[in-house]
């Protein structure tokens, strides 16, 4: 079978397309045949090396396709069923190893290349509107990249929520899916400081949450828009790392709340995934929730995915297709 592989940590250049065996199934595993392949940020720092792994390896956490085998002791699945995974690695592939736990039931109402890129950006997106921080009526989140695949995500829900959103986009296109998507407020930071925008639109209160996955770049703004006793959930790192925070600032900031929440953490047991990925998924056969596909690219281009994804070219999730 085709897989992506890396040999060596770096740019986009290091992935390449190999032809390898393919596996068979061990205990307790679903050796699925891939329909398509959610591609996110944590791809992009494991690539890098920003996030350690063991070389060589096959990237990608996500992805949607059909049970074509199954390995000893596993139960409640069976080959032809429809399945999706988030956090399991090696989904850049043909075929792809999925440990049972982790993966849980496609509905008929959605389909593949839906259901590949809803459930790694879906389930954090609803983690941190529902445990993170829960969203409350009249509330009012500050959303960066509101036009990407989690800022469409996010929006829509804190907007479900009966909150308030205030995104932040580089472009009139992506101005224009962020409103779509619901937000109030669009911030473009590339012509206005962001903060002082967030505080003029929140009457100089500012907001009660910040849902920030961009990182470096972001990260003052975010502090400087919080209300006193705000929370600032820096979820992701697209600009690359936060240097170290003096506490005494979270302080100047008005007592206000810091945490790097991770998808990982709040899927600890089979209940809490399933109630998650239930729940996203309803909303999308409901048409509650809308995912958007921004842009598609075949197996062997998960070069320019990445080259597209970390140069901010894409709206909406990418998704690779073998």
């Amino acid at each position: 079978m085709r897989a992506i592989r890396v040999a060596t940590s770096g740019g986009p250049e290091v992935m390449e397309l190999a032809e390898v065996e393919a596996p068979e199934p061990a205990a307790r595993q679903l050796l699925v045949e891939v329909a398509a392949i959610g591609v996110n940020f944590i791809d992009t720092y494991q690539r890098s090396g920003l996030y350690r792994m063991s070389l060589p390896f096959t990237p990608g956490s996500e992805g949607a396709g059909r049970v074509v085998a199954v390995g000893p002791e596993v139960t409640g699945f069976a080959v032809g069923d429809r399945v999706a995974w988030a956090m399991t690695p090696g989904s850049y592939a043909e075929r792809a190893l999925v440990p049972q736990e982790s993966a849980v039931r496609v509905p008929d109402a959605v389909d593949d290349r839906t259901a590949a890129a809803a459930l790694l950006q879906g389930m954090t997106a609803h983690y941190l509107v529902t445990s993170t921080h829960p969203v409350r009526t009249g509330e009012t989140a500050l959303v960066h990249a509101a036009a990407g695949g989690m800022g469409l995500l996010l929006t829509q829900l804190v907007k479900s929520l009966g909150g308030n959103v205030i995104g932040t986009v580089s472009t009139a296109e992506k101005e224009a899916l962020a409103r779509q998507a619901g937000a109030d407020e669009v911030v473009r930071y590339t012509e206005v400081d962001v903060a002082e925008e967030v505080r003029d639109l929140t009457d100089g209160r500012g907001v009660d949450v910040v849902y920030d996955g961009v990182g470096a770049s972001t990260f003052d703004a975010s502090l400087a828009s919080l209300r006193p006793r705000g929370l600032l959930a820096l979820y992701g790192a697209a600009s690359g790392p936060v240097p170290p925070v003096d506490p005494q600032r979270l302080n100047s900031a008005g007592s206000v709340f810091l945490t790097r929440p991770s998808l990982a953490h709040h899927i600890l047991t089979r209940e809490e995934l399933e109630w998650r990925a239930g729940q996203v998924f309803e909303w999308i056969g409901t048409g509650a929730l809308d995912i958007r596909v921004g842009a598609t690219y075949p197996l062997a281009e998960a070069r320019r995915a990445h080259e597209d994804l970390e140069g901010r070219r894409t709206t909406g999730k990418v998704l690779l297709l073998p």
